[in-house]
């Protein structure tokens, strides 16, 4: 499912099930489960179902150049098992980074992606986490 941030930036936002080996308009994908095993550009960021990543200043950085590669004119795609916590978690970050205030950023992801989107307390906190890593 396409996402578009308040900036105009766009990214796919997918699942596992849903994984499609021959998109075409993809450049680069940012996964978050190692199962995606994509065989095209892509980077996968080390990150339990249900959990945060086990090292978040460099998951910070990942979600940081991979909207950085959308909002140049690329096609990227974010992407978890069931497309709805770490994923979520990661649009809610790029949502951030498009100028939606942290307080506001699972709740803009759930109005624009799904309503389920963003899992847990804990992730919810983590998009708090990485907008504070910004500044």
């Amino acid at each position: 499912m396409e996402v578009i941030f308040p900036d105009g930036t766009r990214v796919r936002a997918s699942s596992l099930l849903d994984r499609d080996e021959h998109l075409s308009g993809r450049d680069f994908g940012l996964y978050l489960d190692p199962r995606w095993k994509p065989t095209w550009p892509a980077e996968v960021i080390d990150w339990p179902d249900f959990e945060l990543p086990r090292d978040s200043v460099r998951a910070a950085s990942q979600i940081r150049a991979a909207f950085s590669r959308a909002k140049g004119g690329q096609g990227v795609e974010i992407g978890c098992i069931g497309g709805l916590g770490r994923t979520g978690t990661v649009l809610a970050c790029m949502a951030v980074l498009a100028g939606v205030d942290s307080n506001d950023a699972a709740s803009w992801v759930r109005e624009h992606y799904r309503p389920s989107a963003v899992e847990t307390p804990d992730q919810e906190q983590w998009v708090h986490w990485f907008a504070q890593s910004e500044q």
